[in-house]
């Protein structure tokens, strides 16, 4: 598995602690930035890591900010991704086994570390159940065109 990961400056120190959890994982990873804690413009970093993820260099992304919404705005405007915001470990899952999410998007100011964690870890290991959620995936593609 191979993972992107894009922040804004709120979220560059999340993740960074993301980055030693996928290492201790043994999970490929590639940082797309910022690399520091400078204000920075984060839809740039949300374009770079849904590219990855839809030019198959990536399986799934992960993007973080300060709340998760700007990230999930931003990487929800491109056609095929689907960007989910989780707030813990259900809503992670959820959004694997209904919405086949493939990237999700985290809030470095509404979190502590170890939750995350735990959430990225449930996300991670859930996969999408197919079937009707298949089909209400299909029509979300035909009535938005993404």
């Amino acid at each position: 598995m191979k993972i992107p990961l894009g922040a804004a400056h709120a979220g560059y120190l999340l993740k960074e602690a993301v980055k030693n959890f996928l290492t201790e994982k043994e999970i490929e990873f590639k940082d797309f930035g910022t690399f520091k804690m400078d204000s920075c413009d984060y839809p740039e970093f949300a374009f770079k890591t849904g590219q990855a993820v839809l030019g198959n260099e990536a399986d799934l992304g992960i993007l973080i900010c300060g709340t998760g919404i700007g990230m999930s705005i931003a990487a929800n405007k491109m056609k095929g991704i689907r960007a989910a915001i989780a707030h813990n470990e259900l809503s992670a899952k959820m959004s694997r086994l209904h919405n086949d999410a493939n990237i999700l998007c985290l809030g470095a100011r509404m979190h502590e570390e170890d939750a995350v964690i735990e959430i990225i870890d449930a996300w991670l290991n859930t996969s999408f159940e197919g079937g009707r959620h298949q089909k209400r995936l299909n029509l979300i593609s035909k009535l938005t065109g993404l």
